[in-house]
């Protein structure tokens, strides 16, 4: 049974770290600075720990770093592709040739084949995918080693596959009558290559926000119930909208036997969710919604789906970045709308819309300081590289581990997103 401690893993910080104005080489190799939406986040261990960006391109002024991108840019053409998530800094985005969710970009790796590299700006998973589709002679290249996710590294293998031995061991392998195998595990998009793997060899897929319930739906159809990870959140709300109780979704802890459940608990349980979050999106809460609409009267909340039940329940709208973004594009003029999710997108769509009122729900406003990483002097200097002939922090994919992921990418790639429809999930 879920309990209120369940959905509220830690409390929000008051304050957000001013630290991540600076640029991030200040911080990425500093010991326990949490990768998430303030220094209170305490990161996971092991976490990649690059060296230094070079001195040179820490001491370039955004003339020259930009001089320096546009250049690489035109001498490089068509043998090159920047990929840059919603979440990402302006000043990173505007040099991207496709800006989208975890869901698109996957889909955009794909779409130029004749390019010879791939630069991802985004985080560590998202590259790790896009080198699991890309063409065998394509390279990918994460402009920061440090961007990690908080959030994926809070399940690890080992983890995830004791958990699978213990399922196993109670609920075997064998189909029911109707052909469905005891458990389907689904891995959201935000984990390690490895667990999208996992899922590929055992019969499972991989969701992003966007389609999650579709994801869902496939899994109802092929397995008695589902293993969910990482984020509790997205598949306890997206499983809530679909009918199912709550009291069938237990919490599985992966440092306890049986997860803390009972054996009864896990029998009768549809979604078995992982004891994971986001660090950004559980700083929402409902006194903030609450706020906005005691200061804006009609006003429209829409939150991201990695909010806790809560917040999800207490929101107007709730559904993935790219979700977000359209609800707010088709919005009538002189609309008010308050978003919860990650301020870059909230501040770049309040830019695009000043026929509109778009606000952040959380007024400390603290950005996912992994995704803020991703800094104009990195990009600058793994371009600088390819046009000199050297290829800088390429991420790649042991061959063994990305065609069982690939697997699972694929069938997530065929679970197409439900259209926009104001549902909650």
């Amino acid at each position: 049974m879920t309990s209120v401690n369940d959905l509220v893993v830690a409390r929000p910080a008051e304050t957000c770290d001013t630290d991540l104005a600076e640029g991030p080489w200040v911080f990425d190799t500093v010991p326990g600075y949490g990768p998430g939406s303030s220094e209170l986040d305490v990161i996971p261990e092991p976490v990649i720990r690059p060296g230094q960006l070079p001195p040179a391109y820490q001491r370039m002024d955004e003339a020259e770093l930009h001089a320096r991108i546009a250049a690489a840019k035109e001498t490089l053409g068509e043998r090159l592709v920047i990929l840059g998530h919603f979440y990402q800094r302006d000043e990173v985005v505007r040099y991207a040739d496709f800006v989208g969710d975890s869901f698109q970009l996957a889909n955009a790796a794909l779409t130029r084949p004749d390019a010879e590299t791939i630069v991802f700006c985004g985080v560590h998973f998202m590259a790790e995918t896009a080198d699991i589709l890309a063409r065998e002679e394509q390279r990918v290249i994460l402009p920061n080693l440090a961007a990690g996710c908080s959030m994926a590294d809070m399940a690890d293998e080992a983890s995830v596959e004791a958990c699978w031995e213990q399922l196993v061991a109670r609920f075997g392998t064998e189909p029911d009558a109707d052909g469905r195998v005891p458990v389907i595990p689904v891995t959201y998009m935000n984990s390690s290559a490895a667990l999208k793997a996992f899922c590929g060899r055992n019969g499972g897929i991989v969701c992003t926000s966007s389609n999650a319930r579709t994801v869902l739906e496939w899994a109802f159809e092929r397995g008695q119930r589902v293993l969910f990870f990482p984020d509790q959140h997205l598949g306890r709300n997206t499983a809530k909208a679909m009918g199912v109780p709550l009291e069938e979704m237990p919490m599985w802890n992966p440092r306890k036997e049986l997860g803390g459940n009972s054996p009864e608990q896990l029998d009768d349980a549809r979604v078995i969710l992982w004891h994971g979050f986001c660090s950004v999106h559980k700083r929402f809460t409902t006194a903030q919604i609450d706020a906005a609409r005691e200061e804006h009267p009609g006003v429209r909340v829409i939150v991201h789906p990695e909010c806790p039940m809560p917040v999800v329940d207490a929101a107007d709208e709730t559904g993935s970045t790219d979700y977000i973004r359209r609800a707010v594009a088709e919005a009538a003029p002189g609309s008010v709308l308050a978003i919860g999710t990650e301020i870059n997108l909230v501040n770049r769509l309040a830019a695009e819309h000043p026929d509109k009122t778009v606000f952040c729900l959380d007024p400390v406003i603290c950005p996912c300081s992994t995704m803020y990483r991703i800094h104009p002097g990195y990009l600058a200097w793994v371009l600088d590289g390819l046009v000199e002939g050297e290829v800088r922090n390429e991420i790649t994919v042991d061959e063994h581990v990305a065609r069982d992921a690939r697997v699972a990418l694929e069938r997530m790639l065929a679970a197409l997103p439900q259209p926009l429809t104001g549902a909650r999930a």
